[in-house]
């Protein structure tokens, strides 16, 4: 299997050489060359997520070095559930697939931890220590380092929208010390974002750094993320012998696109709809076919406040025709009243607690039921709702019980550095001036 840049298909690389690079050199980003096919019944053995996901990802893996780690790898990164939760009393059959219940109470867990398990092994024989950018809307910087930390082998410099992002999130994007630095910046995450694209072509950090990125953008953190969708759409695909739906809440676009690629290599997925909050440019694009990015605003969901999504760059190298794309994925725009209105509605009615990102999930639950919707759908919920304490408990009327692995982070002392949203200042703190 090679991978290729969205924007050259002649440019070929290895796994290994997607993972190490993070991002192509002409600025794209990689994809599989081609994508393989399977059926349910090739898992028909197989209910343990680290064993789903080391056959799912067999044949993205065929030809590299780290093909003979890949059971290795799932172990090592696949080490909490990852479970799918009946609904009792909602409207319509519901399920939810519980993705917070790892080391910093996020989805992104997940592909962090599979991507410090790929490139550790890649830089086995490394000389010259790798640095990671990653720009964060509040819930990936904490999960990647989390995952890198301590690691001899490699620095981590997370970027964060200073002032938007949740107090508890913001505290697990800081606790960390010693390979990892946090800087606070000065703009909003697209301003983040860019910054971490700028330096992936600058040549004077090219000379002094040998750069990678956690972000989404980074083949390693995708592909693991299909492995969940298999493992409900499997378990529900068994339970009913039918497709379930999913409800993806989406920032970046790389949980969507996930699903939208265990879809497209036969998983037993049915329809796949995106829920976003009031940053438009995804629903508006999907709508009118007109791709505007647009600076980013500030929501309750602000893990998900992205104005120019990176991966619709992979969805549509996808689906490069519109009316196919449109076919392939609906998108649902939730503002922060509606946010606000699901949390309070359903800790009541269905004694549920979401975060404001897993809520406009459940809204769209609701709205697509009104539109005549039927089928088993499952609401996908990224993160646990203790992280955003100050906005949920006030609705609920409660506190939140707060998660062990969480907890002790909260009580870790906070170092980050301010920073202006410019490549200039970022060159200069990451080559210690």
């Amino acid at each position: 299997m090679h991978y290729i840049s969205t924007r050259d298909p002649n440019h070929r690389v290895s796994l290994s050489q997607a993972i190490a690079r993070g991002i192509a050199p002409d600025g794209g980003l990689y994809v599989p060359e081609s994508f393989p096919h399977s059926v349910p019944r090739d898992f028909a053995d197989l209910t343990e997520l680290p064993q789903i996901a080391e056959r799912l990802l067999e044949p993205f893996f065929a030809g590299d070095p780290l093909a003979a780690e890949l059971g290795a790898i799932c172990a090592e990164a696949f080490d909490f559930p990852v479970p799918l939760v009946p609904v009792p009393g909602a409207p319509a059959p519901l399920s939810v697939l519980e993705l917070f219940h790892g080391p910093t109470s996020a989805f992104k867990d997940v592909g962090a931890r599979f991507l410090a398990a790929c490139l550790g092994r890649i830089r086995r024989d490394a000389g010259r220590k790798l640095t990671i950018l990653v720009a964060t809307s509040g819930d990936t910087g904490g999960a990647v380092a989390a995952a890198f930390h301590n690691k001899p082998w490699v620095e981590v410099a997370v970027l964060y929208p200073k002032g938007l992002v949740s107090q508890r999130q913001a505290q697990q994007l800081a606790c960390w010390g010693g390979n990892v630095r946090t800087f606070a910046v000065s703009g909003t995450f697209d301003d983040c974002q860019r910054l971490v694209k700028e330096a992936f072509l600058d040549p004077a950090l090219a000379e002094t750094h040998e750069l990678s990125s956690a972000n989404s953008i980074n083949i390693g953190r995708l592909l693991p993320q299909m492995s969940y969708y298999a493992k409900a759409g499997l378990e529900l695909w068994r339970e009913t012998g039918r497709r379930a739906n999913f409800i993806v809440p989406t920032g970046n676009l790389g949980n969507a696109l996930a699903a939208v690629w265990a879809r497209h290599v036969g998983l037993p997925l049915g329809e796949i709809v995106l829920a976003t909050n009031a940053n438009a440019t995804v629903t508006d694009f999907l709508r009118s076919g007109e791709w505007k990015p647009r600076p980013s605003v500030a929501t309750l969901a602000s893990a998900m406040d992205v104005g120019n999504p990176s991966n619709m760059e992979r969805l549509r190298a996808l689906h490069p025709d519109f009316e196919e794309l449109q076919a392939q994925v609906n998108a649902s725009l939730v503002d922060d009243i509606e946010i606000r209105a699901t949390i309070r509605r359903d800790s009541h009615e269905l004694e549920r607690i979401w975060c404001p990102h897993t809520a406009t999930a459940a809204k769209t639950f609701r709205r697509l039921l009104a539109r005549g919707a039927r089928g088993h759908w499952v609401v996908v919920a990224t993160a646990h709702p203790a992280k955003f304490d100050e906005v949920v408990e006030p609705l609920i009327g409660r506190e939140v019980p707060v998660p062990p692995s969480l907890e002790r982070l909260l009580a870790l002392p906070r170092q980050e550095t301010e920073l202006e949203p410019t490549l200039e200042a970022l060159r200069a703190q990451l080559q210690g001036r």
